[in-house]
């Protein structure tokens, strides 16, 4: 049992979000200078300032400052919290606000933290990102609501698909994780590491279809046929 309590800093991550011509996309912006993770795209986000700050002040003070714009409390919403660990070893709690609605012109605010600033479709997301942004874009993008993200010493700070240690921990009445075992394991293996699972099961006995979001973007249908004779004609008319 541990001697003492143990004390996490609390980030805040905005996720500015506009209807593109080609679907959703986020503002993201570039760290730049002598600064942690300089060259890496992140979501706009600081720090909880203090015992005087709560988490949705503190938000609206990020906003303001990184990028210009005024944000009303009442259109703050909710995303995703993620329990993070840097390959350093220190730990913290990141929480991700969405924000669809603002007054001004998102703009470089920090010239000597940040060198650009941009709009990005979540299917298109900029490299090199910080791998910690990343887990919590990932979260949201599958649905979830809560995220560990704990790397390893001599992990990178940005991400790498190759060491992606998210982990998405499902909210109340989430009972869909889509396939289970050498199925989901398969999928994975064919794909890449999928965010998101939806039940698209036909109304018939024994009928199993999900649709699979992948972390890079994309969508995938996997599907457990009745037996080896459907499976066998379907994959057959699929060839074709």
């Amino acid at each position: 049992m541990s001697g003492g309590r143990h004390m996490l800093p609390v980030d805040v991550h905005l996720l500015v979000v506009r209807d593109g011509e080609r679907g959703p996309e986020v503002l993201l912006s570039r760290r730049a200078g002598g600064v942690y993770a300089s060259g890496l795209w992140r979501l706009p986000s600081g720090h909880v300032d203090g015992a005087f700050e709560d988490i949705v002040i503190a938000l609206l003070r990020e906003a303001l400052e990184e990028t210009g714009i005024v944000v009303d409390p009442a259109d703050v919403r909710s995303a995703v919290t993620v329990h993070h660990r840097s390959p350093a070893g220190g730990a913290r709690i990141g929480v991700f606000f969405e924000v669809r609605r603002w007054r001004g012109t998102p703009q470089v605010m920090e010239p000597e933290v940040c060198d650009a600033m941009g709009w990005f479709a979540f299917d298109k997301l900029p490299e090199p990102m910080v791998a910690y942004c990343r887990a919590g874009l990932d979260a949201y993008r599958a649905g979830a609501r809560m995220g560990v993200h704990f790397q390893e010493p001599g992990d990178p700070i940005a991400y790498d698909p190759a060491l992606d240690r998210t982990l998405l921990i499902p909210g109340p009445g989430s009972h869909d994780t889509g396939p289970d075992g050498a199925v989901g394991d398969f999928a994975e293996r064919a794909v890449g590491r999928i965010t998101g699972w939806t039940d698209v099961s036909w109304a018939r006995q024994e009928s199993r279809v999900w649709r699979a979001h992948r972390a890079e973007g994309g969508e995938w249908y996997v599907k457990v046929h009745q037996n080896q004779r459907f499976h066998q004609r379907e994959a057959a008319a699929l060839r074709g």
